[in-house]
């Protein structure tokens, strides 16, 4: 069936603010549907309260409705436009729920709006438990003995019947929330308790706990002739027991015979097909029993997954774009292949790769937080390596974390406390890998690792061989290495730093210098979808060390923009969309736009957002040999948050151009001297401060700055680290746990200004003219991070002569620093006098909200600037912001019931959302207004 031609104007319901457990992987599927029935000729409307995300703009879709997900906003939308068809199915667990809710008030029939991508009735036979089961064993699919319960008492009687372990399952609810494992029957009223809670409509699933079998998960797309595809085969590293988004997954399988492997596709074909009758996108989970390879199905989703966009990226196959395609009625034959451009759709991509995603976690910003891994999912983000075998991508990915580690051990952070690594083992947590290494580094047997962690020996066979590779290397100087041991070691995924480490007494770079020397140099692979049976189109690339180079170098003047690496708390989604619009802007601008990231989630590791994309780590070794191959005009590090910037002082070293800001003038603002010096200069006011490199020198300074003070590192972003303190007793111990976990780092110490009012600008200067793009006032005192406040644009309650002083020290400090690009300050105002806090020459977590509430391309605009292809005054700013704009952090305390949410000075929300108000007399303002310093902790 080709295109449904009724279809006009289409409506897709977007996730709303990031939180643990729907992440940025659905913006990119929200923005790759957009963009792929924009394609269509169909008029393309979203409705999303993030303002942080690409989706939300309008280089994206027609219309954004920057709203609180609700059915009164969908309303209002409906009310204001004709649309024709909904698309529910980008947008995460939220946009379902907000889709059924809809629909069973009746207003998709009322305004005569079509729902595209999925069958209403196919959410509530996935969703809900009981349909769920009852289905799988009317069409004959093994599932695990359960029982469903809506009440205290039935629960109970659940558990006496199937005996424990048991897991609890909540309806209706994302990453596995409210939900648990119960090994024993005290722990069980506690947990059942909180799963019919959690459950919007109170109801839990009580199951029989598979613990130790191996997960398994497939993407499929389906279309109106029912034609069923697989994408990708997932297996979990992990067995049963973690949820898949803390697990550390692999694609292709690696431990599945091809029997079992055929009998799941045929599975989950049968499920797909007995859900309902609809066309897009499916994610199945499976569980294996490793003793007999008996599968029972876990859960069905019909929607993109968080491992959609691991697929799509794992394979080249824009899973979101052509799902969008097959919801408007075309039919996989009829779409067109967007890796060759000239074969169609219906194919199931061959890897000759493989893909490992490891999650990264937060746990630092969660005090008393439970770091057990279980079944519902703490991590924050993720990250994707590419590699020939397991093992290197394995090495890549770790690389690509930001944890300070330079591959799979083998860099001065292993432990040896043997009790501590086999309790790890036992109960896992974000550091489990880097044990299995430790212990086998140490000599526990393989076996005795798997029996404690149930994890499959062909896996622990292959970190067993990392482990040996290092002993054979301690025998070697770096100038006897055999020439081929030290080619394998490259193409298991050492890093020159890993190997330099072993070695010991050399350096990275000697190590570089010499394999160089030996002619043993990496090379780029495509990712083709087809294992190379056909020709592909799109620049996609992953390194590795072997024969032939397929990234072929153009004569074009070239420009890298440094991705941010994993999503974290303090640098989320809103530096992807910067990234974003630096590689437009750059496109924009004449030269070829090249991306380094290793995010799996995000919109600027699309294959088709940049000229070339190296899915590689932001890590130095890597990005020093794209540089070396591509010769870029030069490196755009402001764009990618701290993870680009850490590269900046590298770059400059080896004589790298840094497009924008120079390094010296971006370490002034890092460096808290230099950047006080230079304020006492300027005659600008800051707080009293002092540096300290032991809690003895920290003491003499508080007491010479006075108490509170504020006790930081220095370099960190969202406040890492971070505390007020009010005793001598507090600041020795804040001072020794800060150089604990960051040896030979200073430590400063502010007096901290106390209920004091926070402000911040955003400006753009070109070297000539500065532009402030906006100032935010925060609703809390000073304290609380920025990103964690309640910050209202323009400001609500300072007065004209505060504002002209940020205006004033805005420029003053954009011309001392020779600004080229952004800006942001942060400030505090006391009895009306403007002190500054800090000050970041590059994007921050604010120009997005900015962009999106005046409506003006801002990083578009900086960025040309920064690439010299423009200057202030060729852009007419126009602002469209009637009355004001409220950032509203918000928090994933929940999953971590044993916190006290406390907010200070280290950023903790995991997303924002934006709120429109006319005037101050909004009540939401009010009540906002009136706990302002509810939080405010230390």
């Amino acid at each position: 069936m080709p295109k449904n031609t009724s279809i006009k104007s289409v409506l897709i319901i977007g996730s709303g603010p990031i939180i643990i457990g729907q992440a940025c992987e659905f913006d990119y599927a929200g923005s790759q549907a957009a963009l792929s029935l924009k394609e269509e000729g169909i008029s393309v409307s979203i409705i999303n309260s993030n303002p942080a995300t690409i989706m939300t703009d309008k280089v994206i879709a027609d219309n954004i409705y920057l709203l609180p997900l609700t059915c009164e906003s969908i309303e209002q939308i409906l009310q204001e436009q004709k649309i024709d068809a909904v698309l529910p199915t980008m947008g995460g667990q939220t946009a379902l729920n907000l889709c059924k809710e809809a629909e069973e008030r009746g207003i998709w029939e009322k305004h005569n709006v079509m729902v595209v991508g999925v069958d209403v009735a196919a959410i509530e036979k996935t969703e809900n438990r009981e349909a769920f089961r009852q289905l799988m064993v009317d069409i004959g699919i093994g599932v695990a003995k359960s029982k469903i319960a809506n009440s205290f008492l039935e629960g109970k009687e659940a558990a006496q019947e199937i005996g424990f372990p048991l897991v609890i399952r909540p309806s209706y609810t994302l990453g596995g929330y409210g939900g648990g494992f119960v090994h024993k029957k005290e722990d069980f009223d506690a947990a059942l308790s909180r799963g019919l809670q959690s459950s919007p409509t109170h109801e839990v699933l009580v199951e029989q706990a598979v613990l130790g079998w191996k997960e398994f998960e497939l993407e499929l797309l389906r279309d109106n002739r029912d034609n069923v595809i697989i994408i990708c085969s997932i297996e979990n590293f992990d067995p049963m027991g973690i949820h898949t988004g803390d697990s550390i997954t692999v694609a292709p399988t690696m431990t599945l015979s091809d029997r079992c492997y055929q009998e799941m596709r045929n599975q989950a074909i049968k499920m797909m097909r007995a859900i309902g009758n609809f066309a897009g996108g499916c994610n199945v989970q499976f569980s294996v029993n490793p003793a007999d390879e008996s599968i029972i199905a876990i859960e069905i989703n019909p929607r993109v997954s968080r491992s959609s966009a691991l697929a799509s990226k794992a394979t080249g196959y824009p899973i979101a774009k052509i799902a969008a395609k097959l919801a408007i009625g075309y039919n996989l034959d009829e779409i067109e292949n967007q890796i060759t451009k000239t074969t169609s759709a219906y194919f199931e991509p061959t890897l000759d790769y493989v893909i490992v995603k490891i999650p990264r976690w937060n746990f630092d910003k969660f005090k008393g937080a439970n770091k057990e891994l279980g079944l519902q999912m703490k991590s924050v983000g993720e990250v994707m390596g590419i590699g020939r075998s397991f093992i290197e991508a394995l090495q890549k990915a770790c690389q690509s974390l930001e944890i300070g580690r330079a591959g799979l051990g083998a860099d001065g952070r292993q432990s040896r406390n043997l009790d501590e690594i086999m309790h790890s083992l036992e109960h896992p947590s974000w550091d489990r890998l880097f044990h299995i290494y430790d212990a086998l580094s140490l000599g526990v047997p393989i076996e005795s690792v798997r029996k404690v962690t149930k994890i499959d020996r062909w896996f622990l066979n292959q970190i067993q061989e990392v482990v040996n590779m290092e002993t054979e290397l301690r025998r070697y100087s770096l100038n006897n290495i055999p020439e081929d041991f030290f080619y394998t070691l490259k193409q298991k995924g050492f890093s020159d730093t890993q190997i330099a480490y072993i070695l010991g007494n050399v350096t990275e770079d000697d190590v570089y210098k010499r394999r160089k020397s030996l002619g043993i140099n990496r090379v780029y692979k495509m990712v083709d979808t087809c294992a190379a049976e056909f020709a592909a189109q799109t620049p996609y690339y992953y390194s590795t060390y072997e024969g032939e180079n397929e990234s072929i170098v153009s004569d074009k003047k070239k420009v890298i923009v440094l991705g941010s690496g994993p999503n974290r708390i303090g640098q989320g989604i809103e530096f992807d969309y910067s990234c974003v619009h630096g590689l437009l802007a750059a496109k924009e601008s004449g030269f070829e736009a090249i991306m380094i990231n290793c995010n799996p989630e995000t919109v600027s590791t699309d294959f088709n957002m940049a000229d070339k994309l190296y899915f590689e780590p932001v890590f130095w070794e890597h990005v020093r040999e794209i540089i070396d191959l591509e010769k870029p005009y030069g490196v755009i590090v402001q764009l990618g948050g701290q993870t680009a910037l850490k590269m900046a002082e590298k770059l400059h070293e080896h004589g790298v151009k840094i497009i924008g800001t120079s390094f010296d003038n971006m370490d002034i603002a890092e460096d808290r001297g230099r950047f006080s010096d230079l304020l006492k200069d300027l005659d600008i006011p800051y707080p009293k401060y002092g540096v300290a490199e032991s809690a003895e020198e920290a003491l003499e300074v508080a007491h010479e700055v006075g108490y509170p003070v504020l006790v930081r590192p220095s370099y960190v972003l969202g406040g890492q680290g971070m505390s007020i303190v009010i005793n001598d007793e507090d600041l020795e111990k804040a001072v020794v746990n800060l150089l604990k976990n960051l040896p030979g780092n200073r430590v400063l110490i502010d007096h901290f200004l106390d209920r004091a009012a926070e402000a911040e600008s955003d400006s753009i200067s070109d070297g000539d003219d500065v532009h402030v793009i906006g100032m935010m006032e925060h609703i809390e005192p000073a304290g609380i991070h920025s990103g964690d406040s309640f910050a209202v644009l323009p400001p609500f309650d300072l007065s004209d002569t505060v504002i002209e002083q940020m205006e004033l020290y805005t420029a003053k400090i954009a011309g001392a620093l020779n600004v080229r690009g952004l800006l942001n300050i942060q400030f505090a105002i006391k009895n009306d006098k403007v002190y500054v806090i800090e000050a970041n020459p590059r994007a921050s977590r604010t120009v997005p909200f900015i962009a999106k509430a005046y409506d003006v391309p801002y990083i578009n605009i900086a960025a040309k600037i920064m690439l010299e292809a423009n200057k202030l005054k060729d852009f007419k700013i126009e602002r469209k912001l009637k009355g004001y704009a409220i950032k509203e952090p918000v928090f994933s305390f929940d999953k971590f019931p044993e916190v006290n949410k406390e907010l200070g000075p280290e950023m903790k929300s995991t997303g924002e959302a934006i709120r429109f108000i006319p005037n101050l007399e909004d009540p939401y303002f009010r009540h906002l207004y009136k706990e302002k310093s509810m939080y405010l902790s230390k």
